[in-house]
């Protein structure tokens, strides 16, 4: 209701204005009150709150009146600066600052229950003897379940908190008939960018980055020289649905790749002068063959990596095509603890190409559509369907065709995989069946699974295991009606789904990704390429 007040207080006080001057000419002069000016439109705003303030006819909240107008000038520029109430900013600043004080656990609400998926390592929880697969029903002695009771919001403020303080949890657990009581002393603990590092095979290396926070540049070179050390001479860099981050981060792990004196990219805006970044050459794996995953979530700085790299032909690009998100924001923080982050310039690859796509200010709404119309017009299934900007044309250092004004087009193109997708499995993922099928069956043969010590132990085991038929009774038990034949088309990808969860459950992400990707065609694709040493780009790419 607030905002639509908001939307026609313009219309209202230009109808105000109007009837005023002509009650002004018809009552008599005793009856007219005195104005005062304004002053300057630059301090319009203030100007308008002061007399609200102080002549409005009944008492309002200023501060509310701000926290409402903010937002709505700020919408008003480009879609991707934005107003952070002072509420929000922690979380948003822990995304990248790469920790944040709390109990350390992973969880998943299921059943309107706060299950433990896994607990940090070193971690509170961990070392107060919290267990996967316990479920936390009380938080300082308060019941902690119900649909109308909790959120992942609400679960995160109540579990996050200040170092040091400390949070009773009730806590029933299978093995318990009672439920179990601990106090648990919040601390420090890492938010995790780089989600996996492993061999594909024995040349191979394999990295995912998720956002590029602060912790982000040391996770990558630990990752890269666990790699190193177990013989890698190839890589796969992983940026899938990065929506980025830190732009310098970014910088420093393109600079572990490239030669000296290779630019990286370059800032330009307004009040910002033109900004290069170079290569200094003391990067540690300049001469390995790499490829870079990209797709349509891939944005920012994970597109600034994909574009030097391309545009420096260092290693190739393939996905498809990224978001197309290529503006600088600097965050400015407000007295009251709120923040405001501001676009302040445009970045460049080093071809000199822009990679944002086109958008009007102050038109959020149909910017964020671009994704689905994308979809909808078929270019995650055919690269015919992109729309190249034959007006931005551009060349790499080799010579090769690139393009600018929207996002990065990969070297090689890879379609969404549509092969074994049903309605059927389209359902039990939307309805996250297939996550809670997989968490209970960890839970119920955890004594079991934990004895496997990797993943390829545990994947054989559940190969031997009745799974799908399994699956289908506990998905018809949640409302999905069993359909054989869809259930078999899909039957390699359900399984996939399955395994990499409970492997999740039981091993962590480390035995996670490694099934997972086992049916990804895009990181297939990769595997392929640098096994005939594709790695290196060439004039016919």
């Amino acid at each position: 209701m607030k905002k639509k007040i908001f939307i026609w207080l313009p219309f209202v006080i230009a109808i105000a204005l109007v009837v005023g001057i002509a009650v002004g000419y018809l009552y008599p002069r005793h009856n007219v009150v005195k104005h005062t000016s304004t002053g300057t439109s630059g301090n319009k705003i203030s100007n308008l709150l002061g007399i609200i303030d102080a002549q409005y006819v009944d008492t309002v909240d200023i501060n509310d009146l701000v926290e409402e107008a903010i937002p709505q000038i700020v919408n008003g520029l480009d879609p991707h600066s934005a107003y952070i109430p002072a509420k929000d900013l922690q979380l948003v600043n822990e995304e990248l600052e790469g920790s944040f004080s709390g109990v350390g656990i992973q969880f998943s609400i299921q059943n309107d229950t706060i299950m433990v998926i896994a607990v940090v390592p070193g971690g509170p929880s961990e070392k107060i003897g919290l267990m996967p697969g316990d479920r936390i029903v009380e938080v300082d002695d308060t019941a902690f379940v119900g649909k109308n009771v909790i959120s992942n919001d609400k679960v995160l403020k109540k579990l996050r908190g200040e170092k040091g303080s400390r949070v009773k949890l009730g806590v029933l657990r299978s093995t318990s008939p009672e439920m179990l009581t601990y106090e648990v002393v919040r601390d420090d603990i890492p938010v995790n960018s780089v989600d996996v590092a492993f061999m594909v095979n024995t040349e191979i290396g394999y990295i995912k980055i998720n956002k590029f926070g602060r912790t982000t540049y040391a996770e990558f070179l630990n990752g890269l020289a666990q790699l190193k050390n177990k013989n890698a001479k190839k890589y796969i860099i992983d940026l899938r649905s990065n929506s980025g981050g830190i732009l310098e981060v970014a910088i420093n792990m393109i600079n572990e790749f490239l030669p000296k004196n290779q630019l990286i990219v370059y800032t330009e805006g307004k009040a910002f002068p033109r900004s290069e970044a170079v290569s200094n050459g003391s990067g540690a794996f300049k001469e390995e063959q790499m490829v870079v995953l990209i797709d349509e979530w891939s944005a920012s700085a994970s597109e600034i990596f994909a574009g030097a790299i391309q545009d420096n032909d260092r290693g190739v690009i393939i996905g498809r095509r990224s978001f197309g998100k290529g503006l600088v924001q600097n965050q400015l923080s407000f007295a009251d603890g709120s923040a405001i982050r501001l676009t302040i310039a445009r970045y460049y690859t080093p071809s000199g190409r822009s990679i944002q796509k086109e958008y009007e200010l102050g038109h959020g709404e149909e910017y964020e559509k671009d994704i689905l119309n994308r979809f909808m017009h078929g270019e995650f299934d055919n690269p015919d369907s992109i729309k190249q900007n034959d007006s931005q044309i551009y060349t790499t250092r080799l010579g090769r065709t690139v393009y600018g004004g929207g996002g990065i087009m990969p070297d090689i193109f890879v379609p969404r995989d549509t092969v074994g997708v049903t309605t059927y499995l389209n359902t039990v993922i939307n309805k996250g069946i297939i996550y809670q099928y997989a968490f209970k069956y960890s839970d119920e043969n955890r004594t079991l699974l934990s004895a496997f010590k990797d993943y390829k132990e545990l994947q054989n085991y559940l190969e031997q295991q009745p799974l799908i038929r399994e699956f289908a009774t506990f998905a018809a038990a949640q409302g999905v009606k069993r359909n054989s034949e869809e259930i078999r088309e899909s039957q390699e990808l359900l399984t996939n789904y399955i395994e990499s969860y409970i492997a999740r459950n039981i091993l962590g992400d480390n035995a996670f990704y490694p099934i997972l990707l086992q049916e990804d065609k895009t990181f297939l694709k990769a595997v392929e390429i640098l096994d005939k040493d594709g790695g290196f780009p060439t004039l016919g790419e």
